[in-house]
């Protein structure tokens, strides 16, 4: 079973250069890869686009969808695979090209993936990696950077030459980026009003929380499972508060206690 490749889109966000995106078009073109979305950077000089996407690519720059955010450009998308070549305990664990391949392909039977891409000076934010199941990195000799449409090259050649044992069975259709991000902000929330969050940092936290969701796949009526739990746990909350527990005590297991915790180096 090879990747569907029409499930599979290239996401740039806040691209610098016009070149860069006509050249990271003409890649995935070339990779059998045929949409684009451009996140922010709207004033882009369209014909240096065209000249380095060169007729070949023509159909993807003409067909390119931009987005003022990123939240509003991945909201659709059910697996969003993040590019990083910076590493570290907020960023979590990262996979080469080859790996993460092997398992968009059969994730892209059923789901709209995306192919997320930071600036070229700057690459993706913490924040920006938030939204990712997936994070990967390049293996490079030296210095670690690579221009923008290498970039694209690499991961889009991967996706195309990956394959799966047609044994496998598809993974299925997914909980949309939009849904995931309506759970996360509640189980927030949530975490919060029962003290459970480390009020000094409670996103560190959260991030981890992230990345514990991130290693399973969630379908749409899993999110809406937690969701019911979480409302129901402020409900208790609201309803059943325990007259008898010392005022300003902490509640075993909560990350309050031991204010060092939850800062990062």
């Amino acid at each position: 079973m090879q990747a569907n490749l029409s499930n599979i889109t290239i996401v740039l966000k806040g691209p610098k250069f016009p070149g860069n995106v006509g050249s990271a078009a003409r890649c995935a073109m070339n990779m059998g890869l045929s949409k684009m979305i451009v996140v922010g950077n709207r004033n882009l000089d369209d014909e240096a686009v065209r000249q380095m996407a060169t007729h070949v690519a023509k159909d993807i720059v003409n067909g390119i969808r931009h987005f003022d955010t990123l939240d509003e450009a991945l909201a659709g998308f059910t697996w969003i695979v993040g590019t990083t070549a910076r590493q570290g305990s907020g960023r979590g664990p990262v996979v080469t090209p080859r790996r993460m391949a092997e398992t968009i392909v059969g994730l892209s039977q059923d789901n709209e993936i995306a192919l997320l891409f930071g600036p070229e000076d700057t690459g993706l934010t913490n924040d920006d990696l938030r939204f990712c199941q997936t994070l990967v990195t390049i293996p490079t000799v030296g210095f670690k950077s690579l221009n923008l449409s290498h970039a694209v090259m690499v991961l889009c050649y991967e996706l195309l030459v990956a394959r799966m044992d047609p044994s496998t069975p598809a993974v299925g259709k997914l909980a949309s980026s939009r849904e995931l991000e309506g759970m996360y902000i509640q189980l927030k929330a949530t975490l919060q009003a029962i003290g459970f969050l480390n009020p000094e940092n409670p996103d560190y936290w959260m991030m981890h929380i992230r990345r514990l969701f991130a290693r399973t796949t969630l379908f749409a009526r899993e999110v809406k499972i937690l969701r019911g739990i979480c409302r129901q746990i402020e409900w208790y909350g609201d309803h059943k508060v325990r007259r008898s527990d010392p005022p300003g005590e902490e509640a075993p297991g909560s990350l309050r206690a031991g204010r060092s915790q939850g800062k990062e180096a």
